[in-house]
Order: C-alpha cells, then structure tokens, then sequence
C-alpha cells in the first residue's frame, strides 16, 4: 500500500525543475514563495538556486534587503538526452513568458550545435 503510494507521487520536473520556472515566472520571488511553490523546505530552495546559479542558468543580484533573479534562456538542457534543445521555449511554455519568434528560436539552436561542432573538433 505505502509502495502504491510512492509510484503515484512523482512529478514530471525535478525541485530545480520546478524552481526554475517559479524563477522565470516572478524574478523578484523570495525563497519562501519559490520553496512554496516548488513544495520544498527554504533550505532546499536556498541549494538548489545556488546550484542553479553555478550551472549559469541563473544569475542574482542584490535590490535593497531582496534577491532578483535573470535567468538565461540560451543555454541548453543539461542531460545528454535533451543537450541540443535550449531551455528558453520550455520555460516560456510552463511559466506563460512571452515568447520569442520561431527564426528567433531556430537561430539560437543553430549557434549553439555550431559551436558544439566547433568543441568537437578541438577534442
């Protein structure tokens, strides 16, 4: 019954899945409102956005007592499954962010197996 249970309480995102998009979705939410809305502890929260921060996805700074977040879209997926898609059109579709044209898209992803050809070739 407990194992039942478990099987039926995963998600689709992870924690920094869901952090992730809590950040795009409100750049100027405190830890206590993105732990809420990812289901975590603050402490979690805390991790996760300095992981987060350390991969380069997010970048925070200082306004008065608060953090404000940016988050970078151009950069890809970290898994070896999903390394060509960038996840700017993801976040955009989960957080309802306005969306950049499709050419806008289709350029980035193409500069970006450009120059993962590029590191190919200096291997």
């Amino acid at each position: 019954m407990a194992n039942d249970r478990k099987r039926d309480a995963w998600t689709l995102l992870t924690s920094h899945g869901h952090v992730l998009v809590e950040i795009a979705r409100n750049p100027d939410a405190r830890i206590r409102d993105i732990s809420a809305a990812a289901g975590i502890t603050e402490r979690a929260a805390m991790a996760i956005i300095a992981d987060l921060d350390a991969a380069g996805y997010v970048t925070r700074s200082r306004v008065g007592r608060r953090n404000r977040y940016v988050v970078h879209l151009d950069l890809p997926f970290r898994h070896p499954a999903q390394h060509d898609l960038l996840v700017g059109p993801f976040l955009r579709m989960l957080a309802e962010l306005p969306g950049e044209s499709a050419p806008q898209v289709a350029k980035a992803a193409k500069a970006l197996k450009a120059a993962k050809a590029v590191k190919a070739v200096q291997k």
